[in-house]
């Protein structure tokens, strides 16, 4: 085990589905979201507005289905609550108004008729999109807890020179990345953990979807990595990373705090 595991990195995910921030600090809630975190979505047009604080992702745009929405650059605007898209000539900068939302959703539509995944439009029930949250609420997780998710850098590099295809945090999608571990020893943390002020409870490892099969850049599924990670690494189910929910309050994270186990 390591002597000094840090935070080496922090990012949220303003839409679900899409790329990260990255971050110098994150707001966890007491009710263990991260502030700002999957408080936005692009939905299919048949998928309503849900009454709790979980969203799945087959009920609109997300990475484990369109691997080219990687390529997409969508930064929040917490102060002036606007939602910026980027992507080859688009650069759509809206608020959340009803035209605001409907910008943007032309314009990730637009992008997205020009992918390889141009064909996932045309099944009943995807268009129109639209623009679901208030940018700052989080509740369009995958579960109903929410939870914080981490994995280790060197895991990750572990990952990595297993494959041709480059790998990095990106494509895990989690909010805290930690250094200073031996690869993979997250994975067997139990109990109690010490991130800068918060206290956290170690939930379950995390099992992984093709959504980390896409390139971060190029958008293309180039790594075969829930096959390596069963095959080449000997997981039951691909994973990595964990789940972690706080014990009593949440607080501010930063990066480089300590990480203390069995706090």
């Amino acid at each position: 085990m390591s002597d000094v595991i840090r935070v080496d990195a922090l990012y949220r995910y303003p839409v679900k589905g899409f790329t990260p921030e990255k971050r110098d600090s994150l707001v966890v809630q007491d009710d263990g979201r991260v502030q700002g975190d999957r408080s936005l979505v692009f939905r299919f047009a048949d998928a309503l507005e849900p009454a709790d604080a979980t969203f799945p992702k087959s009920r609109g745009l997300a990475l484990m289905t369109f691997p080219t929405l990687a390529r997409v650059e969508l930064t929040f605007d917490d102060g002036a609550r606007t939602l910026r898209l980027r992507v080859d000539d688009i650069d759509v900068t809206a608020d959340l108004s009803d035209e605001g939302r409907a910008r943007l959703s032309e314009a990730v539509t637009a992008y997205l008729r020009s992918t390889s995944d141009a064909k996932l439009l045309e099944a009943d029930g995807i268009l129109p999109l639209g623009l679901l949250g208030d940018g700052m609420t989080a509740r369009f997780q995958d579960r109903p807890r929410g939870y914080v998710s981490l994995h280790g850098a060197p895991s990750v590099s572990n990952l990595d020179a297993a494959v041709p295809a480059p790998v990095d945090d990106r494509r895990f999608r989690s909010n805290i990345v930690v250094s200073g571990a031996a690869p993979w020893e997250e994975l067997a943390w139990r109990g109690r953990v010490r991130i800068g002020e918060v206290e956290f409870e170690v939930q379950k490892p995390i099992e992984r979807c093709a959504a980390i099969t896409a390139n971060p850049d190029t958008g293309v599924r180039d790594a075969r990595l829930l096959r390596v990670l069963t095959d080449e690494f000997g997981q039951d189910e691909p994973t990595l990373g964990i789940l972690l929910l706080p014990v009593a309050a949440g607080g501010t994270i930063r990066v480089g705090d300590e990480v203390v186990l069995d706090a």
